[in-house]
């Protein structure tokens, strides 16, 4: 995955190497525990298609997504690709092996090449509730800065 197919300037960070498989195991650990034999090696969100972890899929998928804010997102490319750190909420990945998710893990989505067969797929963490509440309060915190700012406050 590209930094253009990101609109300029939303990418705030790009993870080394080491911080992007940290991600990865981080990612792993709470989406694909119960992956064994659903060949999660390949494509990480087999998890998903293979019923080891449940997801909303396709048009419901997209819905979620569009209802979800945070303050900052992860991208998480499948193929070995350094992670991305962004503050802006990236919508137009349809093709593509990436993963999206708050820094804290309260919801991933799984964009796919598999787009309209497989995928794309929408999943909560298991403490989702306490997790979103805490990404509410981070993007309120992130937009009442931003109101300040504007204002000449900061």
């Amino acid at each position: 995955m590209e930094h253009d197919e990101i609109a300029p300037g939303q990418v705030l960070k790009t993870f080394d190497r080491d911080e992007s498989k940290a991600i990865e195991r981080a990612w792993l650990e709470v989406f694909c525990r119960n992956g064994l034999g659903l060949n999660t090696k390949a494509y990480k969100w087999h998890i998903f298609s293979g019923g080891g972890y449940p997801a909303l899929q396709g048009r419901a998928a997209l819905q979620a997504y569009a209802s979800h804010l945070a303050a900052r997102y992860i991208l998480l490319p499948n193929d070995g690709e350094p992670a991305m750190l962004t503050d802006l909420r990236p919508d137009n990945l349809t093709g593509q092996d990436v993963y999206v998710f708050p820094e804290n893990m309260a919801w991933t989505m799984a964009f796919t090449h598999e787009d309209g067969l497989l995928g794309p797929y929408f999943a909560q963490h298991p403490h989702y509730a306490a997790l979103q509440k805490d990404n509410e309060k981070r993007l309120k915190r992130q937009q009442d800065i931003a109101f300040a700012r504007e204002q000449g406050w900061l």
